[in-house]
């Protein structure tokens, strides 16, 4: 899988492969973003679904502020279609008091089983290592959540542990280190 990371270290976003391209959110993608996440197939085992005025209220502050957050989630496009196909991208995290980097692949339902999680994760840890020089990144999964599990251990990610989230939740762990090779 050929990848082309950014040159520079702003928080201008894209990253491409042969299929995908990763890029910031523009105010097109807003109804796309919000029909994502209120969607409760597709989060699941994300916390369910969220509340459409709030999402509203959210993407629109992240389309007028797009350069807010160092790490954010992006806009996933199928390069044959054009279409927008997830919500992609890294996260800070506090885990048990550690400041994590978690990697987040959300996929519209209609383009699961195509293997976009498995790419789009490899991309987001490239990008993680090489660019942003992280020494690791984590996937917090819900135990339910077999595919994401499958995804996490395609791309080399090592179960670390379960731990309680908010609510009592339990999640778990897995962490990819950053050989730097």
């Amino acid at each position: 899988m050929e990848q082309t990371l950014p040159e520079t270290d702003n928080h201008v976003i894209n990253i491409e492969s042969n299929r995908l391209l990763l890029r910031n959110i523009l105010p097109k993608d807003k109804n796309f973003i919000i029909d994502l996440w209120t969607n409760s197939d597709v989060t699941e085992y994300m916390g369910g679904h969220r509340d459409r005025n709030k999402m509203n209220s959210d993407v629109q502050e992240n389309i007028d502020n797009p350069f807010q957050d160092e790490y954010d989630l992006w806009i996933l496009v199928d390069k044959a279609t054009g279409t927008s196909i997830g919500h992609c991208g890294l996260l800070k995290k506090d885990v048990e008091g550690i400041d994590e980097t978690e990697i987040i692949y959300v996929i519209d339902i209609k383009f699961w089983g195509k293997g976009y999680a498995t790419e789009i994760a490899h991309m987001l840890i490239n990008y993680a290592f090489k660019v942003k020089n992280l020494n690791s990144v984590i996937a917090l999964i819900k135990p339910q959540n077999k595919a994401s599990e499958k995804v996490a251990s395609n791309i080399g990610m090592k179960l670390e542990k379960e731990i309680i989230r908010q609510g009592n939740i339990p999640m778990l762990l897995y962490r990819k280190e950053n050989d730097k090779t």
